[in-house]
């Protein structure tokens, strides 16, 4: 399969993952919540890690690649903790398309910092993102 239809797959698990989420953190703190959900996706990602044998390259991984990898999962914990407090507080229909100006700052960031082109086509998708989720949450 290509990377555009990974892509998709993890666009419908999100949005299972928006849903689910707001179901869950009804009657539960919202930290108490993500920590849950973390401690679930830390034992599902070692368990495929694990049956996939791959857990045995984890020596050969340099400090450079474990300090980015930290840090990204130091922005998850934080974009979830966000995450699940703002789903507590509103509805999912607009939290999760305010998450999704992730898709707009990646690509600005990828500009400047990855050195990724920024085409007039994916500048006027990026703007086209940014005015359906202020729509979305002004509607």
């Amino acid at each position: 399969m290509s990377w555009i239809g990974w892509a998709l797959l993890s666009a419908a698990f999100a949005a299972a993952t928006a849903l689910l989420a707001k179901v869950g953190v009804e009657h539960v703190d919202s930290n108490l919540a993500m920590a849950l959900r973390t401690t679930v996706v830390l034992i599902f990602a070692w368990s495929i890690a694990l049956a996939l044998g791959k857990h045995g390259e984890i020596r050969s991984i340099d400090r450079r690649t474990l300090l980015f990898l930290t840090l990204s999962g130091l922005a998850t914990g934080l974009s979830w903790l966000c995450y699940f407090r703002a789903l507590q507080l509103g509805p999912a229909s607009r939290v999760a398309p305010l998450d999704k100006l992730s898709v707009p700052l990646v690509m600005v960031f990828a500009w400047l910092l990855l050195g990724e082109k920024l085409t007039p086509s994916s500048l006027i998708g990026g703007l086209l993102i940014t005015a359906g989720a202020i729509v979305i949450v002004m509607g």
